[in-house]
């Protein structure tokens, strides 16, 4: 296998794992938000471990490192639905401070990813 092969990738594994978690913290939300704030937080979580697993089929540096971006504004995106969950009481400090955590540390390991693409490339 491949040394970028995303399954081997931490930041693949930490973006699935979270994908799993905002399916399970969203199933207590109320119905209502079935087509907002529900869809969208899963569609956001699923969205950066979809543009990692593309990220690994791009064959350019430059299609690489459009889709690790890609994939951390879907993070920045997350993090955006989070607040709003917790601000709106979905979910409560123990649970925004867990995905807070995770998001956190997801676009951490996608910048050093795009910084360490970006090198490769000058």
């Amino acid at each position: 296998m491949a040394e970028t092969n995303f399954q081997n990738l931490q930041v693949r594994n930490k973006s699935s794992d979270m994908v799993e978690y905002v399916y399970k913290v969203t199933s207590n939300f109320p119905s209502n938000e079935k087509y907002w704030l529900i869809s969208q937080m899963r569609r956001a979580s699923v969205s950066i471990a979809s543009n990692i697993a593309e990220w690994d089929q791009r064959i350019s540096i430059r299609e690489n490192i459009r889709f690790l971006y890609m994939a951390k504004w879907s993070a920045a995106e997350m993090q955006s639905h989070t607040i709003i969950a917790h601000k709106l009481w979905f979910i409560d400090r123990k649970i925004f401070d867990g995905l807070h955590g995770q998001i956190y540390s997801i676009l951490r390991m996608l910048s050093a990813l795009i910084n360490y693409k970006t090198k490769k490339t000058h």
